[in-house]
Order: C-alpha cells, then structure tokens, then sequence
C-alpha cells in the first residue's frame, strides 16, 4: 500500500447506513469474513444504529463494533493496569487541593476548592490525551511578576506524582498505554483482519494517534464524517496552523492528512453517496471559509447553483424570546410526532430543551432526550441533597417541610395520614410563628394532636442533625444514606421506602454506592463541604430512561448530529455564547502557552462545533432557530449563521435574498402559530367589584381596626369578615414591623410597669434592660442581625422616650396595659371590639388613652375621616366598654410615634370629634353597611393609588381601576 487509507463522507449523509453500504460493498467472501471486522466508531449511539441496520438484513454475522475510548485489546487487556475510577481521581485531587490551601491559604480561597480540584483533574487528563508530562508544562519560560505562574506551579508540583512511572493510570493514562501496547504489538504481528475507525474526528490526541496507525495497516481503513469536498486546495493548505484555523470545521482533518504526508485529493469517497442538497453543501462550505480568505466569497459566490432550490427544505425562525422559540419548536416536533417524521432538536443550550420539553409534555409527548435529565434534579437527587442539608444548619420550618411533602418521604406505608399531619403541622408553625422548630415543640404538637409517634419520628430524625465537626467521608456517607433511608421509609415502617425504586433511584443508588466504595481516598470534610461534594457529584452525572422518550421526537446533543438518521433537524439556539459555546476560563494556561506545550486550544471546542453545524445543516430538512432576546439582553447570531444570511443576502444573481426571504417566512409561519396557541381565551374585563350581601351575611361585629378598612378599603371587609378568608401565614416570619410593633410594645409595657414598681427605673439604661430581655432573646428573635438593628433603633428613642414618659406620669398614672373591651349599638345589634394599648388614670378619674406606632402616626384631619381608632377607643372608654375602667371621662387621646427621626405625640382631635358624636358617626356608617342594597366596593378611598390593598389579586385590581364605577353586585 503506497498510501494511508483514507476515506470520507460529505455532510449530509446518513453516515452510519452508507458506512454499512460501503462495509458490504468491500467484504466480498464467505459470512465469517465480515465477523472478522473491527469496528471503531465514536458514540455508543453509533454503535446501536450500525446493529439496527444490520439487524434489518440481510442476514449476516456482525463485525466487533467498538468505541474510539476504548482502545484495549481484549486479548492482552488483563496486561494493563486497571484504570482509576473517576470519582476516585476526583476524590484524591479535593483532598489534594484542601490541603494546599489550608498550609497556604493564599493560594485560592476555600470556596474554589472544587472547581479547583474538576479543572486540575480534566488538565490532567488532557496532558495524559496529548502525551503531555508536567515537565514540559514546568519548563515553559513566564515572565509573571503577579506570582500567578509560581501559585499555578505550586499545583502543577502537586500532581506530579500523578504522573510518575508506576502511578495509577486515569481514564486517559489507561487509553494512552492501551494504545502504546497495542501498537507494539501491531509491530511485531501487524493484524491480518480489517480495522476501520468511522466517524471520529480526531479531536483528541490518543484517537488520532489510533486512526494514524489504522490508516497506515494493511488492512486499515479510517472514514471521516462529514468531509468537505467541495472545498479548495488553497483553502486546506491555509489550516496548518492551529493558532489561526482550529475554529474551522475541517481543521482536524487537515492536521490527520498533514501528519499522514497526505493531501485533500488522497481522500477517497467511502461510497458513491451524494448529500441531500449539493448546492446547499457548497453554499455551506463558502460561507464556512477561514476568515482570511473570505473574499473568496465574491469570486466563487457567483458560481453557486440557485439557492432558492439549495434552500427549499430549510427554515429560519428568528424569535422575538427564547419562550417563543421554544414554543414555536415544540409545536413542530409535535407535528412530526402525529405525522410519523423522525424529527430531532440538536443544541447544545439545555435550558432551550428543557423548555421544549415542558412544551410538549402539555400534548402528553416525551422526547428522547441522549442528555438526560442531571442526577442532581431527578426526585430522589432532590430529596438526597435536602437530607444532606440537614447536616449543615438549625432545622428551620422552610427545610422540614419541604422535606415531610417531598414524594418520596414517609414513601413506605401510610402516606395519606402523614400528608395530613404535615399539614396540620404547617398550619401550627405559620400560626404561632416557629421559625426554627425543635424537637420538644414538635413532640408536644404530635403529643396533643394524638400522633405521638409520627411526632417521635419527625423529632428524631429532622431536629437536631447539625454536625459541627470533620468526618471522614466514609462516616458522612453511612449517615447520610441511613438517615435518608428512615425518612423516606417514614415512622410506621422500616426499609428505605420508595427511594431507590425506578430507574431515577436505581441510578441514584448506583451514584452513592461508587461514592461509598471510593469514600476511603476521601479526606475528612465538613458538613458544608460534604453537601457541596455530595452536590457535585451528583450534577456530574445524569439519568436516562430510554423506555419512554418518543421514539420519533429525539433531542440530541451536537455529538450525535453524525449519526443523520432523522428525517428534519432543528438546530435551536444559533446564538454566540451558545453555539457555538464560548470556551470556559482557564485558571492554569493561557491560549499561547497551551499551544507551546501541544495541549489543545480554546478554539478546539469552538472548531467542533462548526463540523457539528455543518455536518447537521447539510440533513434532508434543516430548521435554523434562534432567539433575538436572551434574558432581556439583545443576542448575537452564532457567527455560522451570519455568515450564511450575509453571503447570501450578497447573491442577488443567485437569488439569495429571495431564498433567504422564503426560509424567514417559514419561520414566521410557525412563529405565529406558537403565539396564537398560547393566545388567551378572550374575557371582558373584571369590573370593579363591589359585592352586596344579604344582611343577614353583613358582619355584626368588628374591631376597631377594621373601621379604617371599612372606610378605605370595604372589599377588605368582604373577604375576611364574609367570606372568611384569610391569608396563610408566613412559614418563616420575617422580621417585618408586625414583628418589631409586637415586640416594641411588650418592651414599653414591661418597662412603664417597672417604673411603677420603682420611680427610680424611669431611665435609658432601664429601658434597654428591658429591650435586651425581649428583643435579644434569640427565641423571640431568631436573626442575628435584626436583633442589633432593633436594639440600636430602640437606643435611638430611648432618651426621648423616657423624657416623655416622666411627663406623661406626672400628669396620669399608668392603670391599663392591652385592655380589651367592646360596646354595642343596641339599635343595629351591632359590637365594636378594641384593644387599647395603654390607659392612664389621672388624679380626677379621667382618661389618658396611649397607641404606641412604630411607623407614622395618622395626623389629625385623618383621624376624622379616616383612622379613628382613637376616637373610637374614647367613645367606647365613655360607654364603658372597659371592665374594670369607669372614668368620668377621656381627658385625651395620642399616639406615640416612635419612627427614628420623627418622634413625637400625635393628639386625637377630641375637641372637634368628641365622643359622642364619633359614636353617632359610627352608627351611621355601620347602619349604611347593613343595608343589603350597600356594596363594598375595592380600593373605595385608599390615600393614594399606589397603596397596597391585601386582596387587590381578589378584585383582580389591574383589569379595572379606581376611576371606573364601582356598581353594587346583589347576591344572594
């Protein structure tokens, strides 16, 4: 043989049936002769097509179909060192790196630390691909004078034992020594069968070295994917240089051929098989020039064939979002789906895919997905990790309950009543407001809602977990499962319920047994660091049901666009940044030290990509898609894409523009379909609502705290005094001015009783005595922080507080501390309720009645139209609604506000609104209510539009507003 043997296929083709086609063409002989074929091909995808086609006839016995990654011979495999698991590898290097951090701790900070120890593995396993040793890496000439390289030496030094002769082999060490042995004994007995590699590109430096060797076998054959034909010599000979050309899609075919000693026309067609679209592959192969030579674009444009006929199958959707692209995908594939075409969507962009699937699961259709779905989001990945956080923090109410609803918790029998005690359980947390449940006040929930033993198992085995010290991983683990294992087997049996069940969780389980098995290479961690461990692991690996994705809806990654074996490919997300993926940072090399050494290049990624374009592209029928919004930033066309719109925007003669106008009308076809099926249904706009109850339903009793809604905002009424409905309590109470109003008051409360208890209390010091036993309590305030906000804002009204106070005193002394009362309306049967926050008695009998705000107080004209919880609270003092309080009369009425920067005292206007007739006043606006006629309308008289209303989602606030008519609505 004179040359190597090199063969291609162009873009377009179904690669695996032609390469089939060409196997049987040259296997002239008996059936054992195509038994005695080795077979290398890329992806197990691949593989499983090439047995489909055999398997479809005729009969014959199949060749040994194996992986590029795998490159052992079976016959001399138990020679080699059995490779390190990754996660081992991965285990070693985390410790590894902990440890040079910690003796150095200003080489990288602690939260590096994995993404450290992933990026210090993968180099590792590139420099082991490339026949890279750490040497070569140590001896590059840097001038650094930021002490980057030294830090970077420092780890590089590190990992030097990796490397040594003897040391356990990685994946990548294994494929290289793999490859060396069997090319010494290809040496001494060169193999007498054929040995083809289909489909690999050569990206990485052991598969090259492989496809160099085969080619150069007597019997050895290497066919490439994808293979431009159309392109010139003068292009090929200007991708040497990998500095300049690795972004192109033929690069690495042009650096195979150059290191064979061969040129582009030693590449010999595979089969006879032409693509789909010629002229479309020859408008691709223009449009894909080096950047150098794109002026080739006005000498050779001319010459291409019409693109109106090159681009009849395809479309172009340029989307106005990525939820409109999505969407306008989905509803294709779903036409696929009912017409029987095999229909893939290619694109590297898993956020894309994942919406299309949320799409198409509304019409019950699940595509086959190669990626997945990442371990980390599959239900029991879900649950692990939440368990796994229970060792870092206090149990709050937030990780308790999102752990007792998971699906797969107390999964084991009895599941019914658990979701019932759970939510009796929620209900009691959001009402007495426990932030941080503890094990004594769940027993004492379960013990008094008669399920002690639910109760002891909750305690048991979600309070108190918090681990404050280092393990070894091996430990973490074993409590880790087991304690995942009870919750989800639940308190009335054992086992681990539900949790390893399915294929997600038999997946899981297979995830945590390696990590078990591996844990000894592990260092001691703790808890935050297992958690984040633990979490990495799992997003490293992915789940895969193949029994239930459609088997004609597929979505692949740019990888599998080699095996062409469907009928319509959607590339989806044809944006820079997404495809082609801009190449991640690298903490080690930079791009012109990574070429010194010979490891790969940033642009190798992006270079493999553009062969994945272009191998795609050139299918039977072609979607282009992209997004003109990405999270409300303008995007930018993949450079692939413009390149193809511009050249042909430039090929009048050819009739670009108006194929390029036919492929934008396609897509604007399907683009107003997905807006017209997510059209809403057209409704006349709510009104603004103004229900009229029976009065028998009208409320016959109210606070007076309501009086001001009442007057405000009466739908507010409605809702929670008719309807009865009330908003759910916050799960976790944020320390709102709820909170802080409740706690300022007890704090004044128990402050003025100890004054009384001893004159000699009324002071500052006092005071923040006092503040520190109520709002330093960690109990009564479980947040660190808001407990120093609150106790300097109390330190800010202390002095002029205490001044007031002792004025205050003087005049009345204090008796009545939250005194509750109510007074009725015998003629409308009607209660008013209140709670004074304090009243004081002076030396006369009169009435001194004090509201602490720790907001604004209401001025005084607001007080006589609106806000008359005051007035009120002295008219019920006068009708004496007070048990116990029998003053001749209210001498005044004020608010305290206690707002930093706006203390003062705000007086009721008792003098032009005097009890009696706030009294009258009041049985007028209570009678207006219970008139059945009487509606309560929303937003009547807020202060301003902007004002929050508590039911405006109710009224549908928003379809109307406050300058519509507010009708009454008669119900019955």
């Amino acid at each position: 043989m004179a040359k190597p043997n090199i063969f291609a296929l162009p873009p377009g083709v179904d690669f695996a049936r032609e390469l089939l086609d060409g196997l049987r063409a040259r296997i002239d002989g008996p059936p054992e002769a195509m038994a005695e074929v080795e077979l290398y091909v890329n992806t197990e995808r691949m593989a499983r097509r090439l047995r489909s086609l055999f398997d479809q006839g005729p009969a014959t016995l199949l060749p040994r179909i194996r992986l590029v990654t795998d490159l052992a011979d079976p016959l001399t495999r138990a020679q080699l060192p059995q490779p390190v698991p990754p996660l081992r590898r991965r285990l070693e290097m985390v410790g590894l790196v902990a440890r040079l951090i910690e003796a150095q701790p200003d080489l990288a900070p602690r939260s590096a630390l994995y993404d450290l120890a992933d990026s210090l593995v993968g180099l590792m396993e590139e420099m082991h691909s490339e026949d890279v040793p750490p040497e070569k890496v140590a001896q590059l000439d840097i001038s650094d004078q930021s002490g980057h390289w030294a830090r970077a030496l420092t780890f590089f030094n590190a990992v030097q034992p990796f490397f040594d002769e003897g040391a356990e082999p990685d994946r990548q060490s294994h494929a290289r020594l793999a490859l060396e042995q069997r090319l010494n004994r290809w040496e001494i007995a060169p193999p007498q069968h054929p040995i083809i590699v289909a489909g690999s590109t050569g990206s990485r430096g052991t598969t090259a070295a492989f496809m160099r060797a085969v080619a150069r076998l007597p019997r050895g054959a290497v066919v490439l994917p994808g293979f431009d034909f159309d392109m010139p010599d003068t292009v090929w000979d200007r991708l040497g240089d990998p500095m300049k050309g690795e972004d192109h899609p033929q690069f690495r075919f042009a650096r195979l051929l150059a290191e064979l000693g061969l040129t582009k026309d030693d590449v010999a067609r595979w089969t006879g098989a032409l693509p789909p679209s010629p002229a479309r592959g020859q408008l691709l192969s223009l449009a894909l020039r080096p950047a150098p030579v794109t002026h080739q674009w006005m000498s050779e444009g001319p010459n291409l064939p019409d693109l109106r006929q090159a681009c009849a199958d395809v479309t172009l959707l340029e989307a106005p979002t990525t939820r409109d692209e999505a969407m306008a995908i989905a509803l294709r594939l779903r036409d696929a789906a009912e017409t029987g075409t095999r229909a893939a969507l290619i694109t590297p962009d898993r956020m894309l895919t994942r919406q299309v699937t949320s799409a198409l699961d509304r019409w019950g259709i699940t595509p086959d997905d190669s990626a997945g779905i990442p371990a980390q989001l599959t239900p029991p990945g879900r649950f692990l990790r939440h368990v796994a956080e229970l060792f870092t923090k206090d149990l709050s109410a937030e990780a308790l309950l999102t752990l007792l609803k998971h699906p797969l918790t107390h999964s084991g029998a009895e599941r019914g009543p658990h979701l019932i005690h759970t939510r009796d359980l929620e209900l009691h947390i959001r009402k007495k407001g426990l932030p941080f449940p503890g094990a004594e006040a769940v027993q004492a929930w379960a013990q008094a809602h008669d399920c002690p033993q639910w109760g002891a198992w909750v305690a048991e085995t979600f309070c108190d977990q918090r681990e404050a010290g280092e393990p070894a991983l091996a430990d973490w683990i074993d409590r880790h499962v087991a304690l995942a294992e009870r919750i989800a087997a639940g308190a009335a049996t054992d086992g681990s319920g539900g949790l390893w069940q399915e294929n997600a969780g038999r997946k899981l389980q297979e995830i945590v047994s390696g990590l078990a098995a591996e844990a000894e290479h592990g260092s001691p961690l703790d808890a935050r660091d297992y958690a984040d461990l633990f979490g990495a692991i799992l997003a490293a690996e992915e789940v895969r049901n193949r029994d239930e994705g459609h088997p004609h809806i597929l979505i692949w990654g740019t990888l599998e666009a080699r095996v062409m074996d469907a009928d319509l490919l959607i590339l989806a997300g044809l944006n820079e940044g997404s495809w082609p993926e801009m190449p991640g940072a690298d903490p080690w090399l930079n791009r012109k030290m990574r070429a010194d050494v010979g490891l790969l290049l940033p642009e190798r990624r992006i270079g493999l990509s553009a062969h994945d374009f272009q191998q795609a592209a050139a299918a039977p029928e072609v979607w282009f898609t992209r997004a003109l919004k990405s999270d409300d930033a303008e995007t930018v066309p993949s450079r692939w894409l413009n390149r193809t719109v511009n050249l042909m925007t430039g090929l009048s003669d050819r009739h670009g523009p108006e194929a390029l106008a036919t492929m934008k009308a396609k897509g604007a076809h399907w683009l107003a379909l997905a807006r017209a099926s997510e059209q809403p249904l057209t409704t006349a706009p709510a009104r603004r609502p103004s229900p009229a109850p029976p009065a028998e339903a009208r409320p016959r009793e109210l606070p007076v705290t309501d009086i001001k809604k009442l007057v405000r905002d009466p739908y507010a009424i409605y809702v929670r005094r008719i309807l009865r409905l009330r908003a759910l309590d916050p799960l976790m109470r944020a320390p709102d001015a709820l909170m802080r109003g409740v706690l300022v008051h007890s704090v004044l409360e128990n402050f003025v009783k100890a004054t009384q208890d001893d004159p000699a209390n009324l002071t500052v010091e006092t005071l923040m005595q006092k503040t520190a036993e109520l709002v330093g309590d960690a109990e009564q305030v479980p947040f660190p922080t808001i407990r120093a906000l609150w106790t300097e804002r109390m330190r800010a009204i202390s002095g002029w507080f205490v001044a007031t106070e002792a004025e205050r005193q003087a005049l009345a002394h204090p008796a009545h501390f939250e005194v509750r009362g109510k007074a009725v309306i015998p003629a409308l049967g009607f209660t008013l309720t209140g709670q004074a926050d304090r009243i004081d008695i002076d030396d006369r009998g009169g009435a001194h009645i004090y509201d602490y705000k720790t907001g604004s107080a209401p001025t005084g004209p607001q007080q006589k139209q609106f806000d008359k919880q005051l007035l009120l609270e002295a008219a019920m003092v006068e009708k004496g609604a007070f048990k116990d309080l029998a003053p001749r009369h209210v001498e005044r009425a004020l608010f305290i506000a206690l707002k930093p920067g706006d203390l003062k005292e705000v007086p009721a206007p008792l003098d032009e609104s005097p009890p009696d007739k706030v009294w009258e006043e009041l049985a007028l606006l209570i009678a207006a209510y219970l008139d059945p006629a009487k509606g309560f309308s929303a937003r009547r008289a807020l202060m301003s539009d902007s004002d929050f209303a508590e039911f405006d989602h109710l009224s549908r606030l928003g379809e109307w507003d406050v300058t519509d008519p507010a009708d009454p609505e008669v119900l019955t």
